[in-house]
């Protein structure tokens, strides 16, 4: 299983994206977090924004799937993309994340 996270400007922005994601099956849960206060660089200039960060639980044989969905329904130009492997998953929790994923193996 990974855990990806990205961030947008408004928690409407949040809950579509999550929303879009969970019915398309790309991923079994999407937690919103915020506001958060996000300090930047972008186009030369610092920046400090308020953003709701979206948390995405994917089993790995979906993540490019959701990543390009992701990518295509942000609302940024170039929205925060990491993703990294749970280096431990509850064997339950794992179970249920295979039942509710179109991209889990048979």
């Amino acid at each position: 299983m990974l855990i990806a996270w990205t961030t947008v400007a408004t928690r409407a922005q949040a809950d579509e994206l999550a929303k879009q994601v969970v019915a398309r099956n790309l991923a079994v849960c999407v937690q919103v977090a915020g506001p958060i206060t996000s300090h930047y660089r972008w186009e030369g200039v610092a920046r400090r924004t308020e953003e709701f960060r979206l948390c995405f639980k994917v089993l790995e044989t979906g993540a490019a799937a959701l990543e390009q969905a992701v990518q295509e329904l942000h609302p940024y130009d170039t929205p925060e993309w990491l993703a990294v492997r749970a280096e431990q998953v509850g064997q339950k929790y794992l179970s249920w994340a295979r039942a509710n994923s179109s991209h889990s193996p048979l």
